[in-house]
């Protein structure tokens, strides 16, 4: 089986800042829904679990496999989608005709990079090849493994996984330390 989980609350979420790569640790919040996810799903089997190398990411699977012997494995293909320049902006959608605005809005109209950002194709192309390479390879041994991540970059593994196109790319969304069962 293979399930994917987003990363705790940091500041950054409660002011509606993109996050990108910024490396936001999370919040008393953020920890806190990391120990309720690990009751919720501590009967949930996991053989291996891999995770952003960002210390919200690694942070929350920490507390959520604390005590369960469960190898974490940091892979920077992973990592958040970069937001370049927009990275720390607050309430975008509140600025009318941003830029980066796009990637949420019209996601399948985002075809190329707006002040540094990453594109679709740039990591659709490194989530593909992780799921492919490291996944599954593991999936096709009967492994159950736990992706430990981020909204973007999460929804980048569930469209594939699950063949949803881009225009609606927001709809594979999964809600902070919400579990979501991908195969």
């Amino acid at each position: 089986m293979l399930y994917i989980i987003r990363h705790g609350k940091t500041d950054w979420n409660e002011q509606k800042k993109l996050q990108g790569r910024t490396d936001i640790p999370l919040n008393a919040e953020g920890r806190k829904m990391a120990l309720e996810a690990a009751e919720r799903y501590r009967d949930v089997h996991f053989d291996i679990c891999y995770c952003s190398p960002l210390v919200r990411a690694k942070e929350t699977a920490e507390l959520l496999l604390a005590g369960r012997n469960i190898p974490i494995v940091t892979d920077d293909r992973l990592v958040e989608m970069g937001f370049g320049e927009y990275e720390g902006i607050e309430n975008s959608y509140e600025i009318p005709d941003c830029p980066i605005n796009v990637i949420f809005q019209h996601p399948e109209q985002y075809t190329t990079s707006v002040g540094g950002s990453e594109t679709f194709e740039e990591l659709y192309a490194r989530t593909g090849a992780f799921l492919k390479e490291v996944v599954e390879p593991q999936l096709r041994q009967g492994k159950d493994v736990l992706i430990v991540g981020h909204g973007a970059m999460n929804s980048s593994i569930v469209c594939q996984v699950r063949g949803i196109p881009r225009k609606d790319y927001w709809s594979a969304g999964i809600e902070n330390c919400k579990l979501m069962k991908l195969s």
